[in-house]
């Protein structure tokens, strides 16, 4: 049962203008705007799902504006399994193969072989080469190109589901869906949140955790309400104009 309370309880002929602040499970949530204007930064954010699937909260930011200050907080405040947060056509022109042939995760997640920069690290694991790691994922070689990228390495990508969190209500696709949304290249990179004593952080831990390193928060939840609306727009505006598809213009995909 979705226990989690929407940012937005309706939206006007602006889907970008929020209705409602909401706060879930302790944590006051950000407006949508707020959240997708500091991803177009370079900030992190905190995104939690649902208290009946992961029940989580991961700090995700763009993968294109990543900074080693950023990347430092993940491995020093998360669970140091930093994810790339990929698009099926973008891990399919890396040549990524799914980790495992059959995948019996209990949420499906599509982790692929994990990476390392081809050049420019040293073991791969500091701040700095996972960085480059990345730098390198997302330049995609031209055919018959050198590659960028090898494995196996310390960043671990995933593929999210074509559809985003519409398809899909996992941290992931929040990923993605976030740096599309921030006018980024649509690729994220995230890193579960966790407590010093190595538990989960939930609730209070996250809202403790946000309101010292200054973070906004948002949920999946918040975001599917946002590009449902997004959505909706598109289809009113649409209707008799032969215009993209609603799903194109919401995350800002070509026609």
């Amino acid at each position: 049962m979705n226990t989690a309370v929407s940012v937005f309880s309706s939206f006007s002929s602006s889907p970008s203008t929020p209705v409602a602040v909401a706060v879930d499970h302790g944590v006051q949530l950000a407006p949508m705007p707020e959240v997708i204007a500091a991803i177009a930064a370079g900030r992190p954010v905190l995104v939690m799902d649902d208290a009946d699937r992961e029940n989580e909260a991961d700090l995700i930011c763009a993968a294109d504006n990543l900074t080693e200050a950023t990347m430092a907080l993940m491995i020093r405040e998360g669970s140091g399994i930093v994810c790339l947060c990929l698009t099926p056509g973008h891990a399919g022109a890396l040549g990524l193969r799914p980790m495992v042939e059959i995948n019996r995760s209990s949420f499906a997640t599509a982790f692929t072989q994990s990476i390392e920069a081809a050049h420019g690290v040293s073991t791969g694991v500091s701040a700095a080469d996972r960085v480059q790691t990345i730098r390198c994922a997302l330049q995609v070689p031209a055919p018959g190109g050198a590659p960028q990228i090898v494995s196996p390495g310390h960043v671990f990508p995933l593929v999210a589901r074509p559809g985003g969190v519409l398809e899909r209500t996992g941290h992931t696709e929040s990923a993605v869906d976030l740096a599309r949304l921030a006018g980024r290249a649509p690729a994220g990179v995230l890193c579960e949140l966790m407590n010093p004593d190595g538990s989960m952080a939930r609730g209070a831990d996250v809202a403790r955790f946000a309101q010292a390193h200054g973070l906004l928060c948002t949920t999946v939840q918040a975001l599917v309400a946002h590009r449902q609306g997004l959505q909706a727009v598109a289809e009113e505006g649409g209707q008799g104009g032969g215009r993209a598809s609603a799903t194109q213009e919401a995350v800002g995909e070509p026609a």
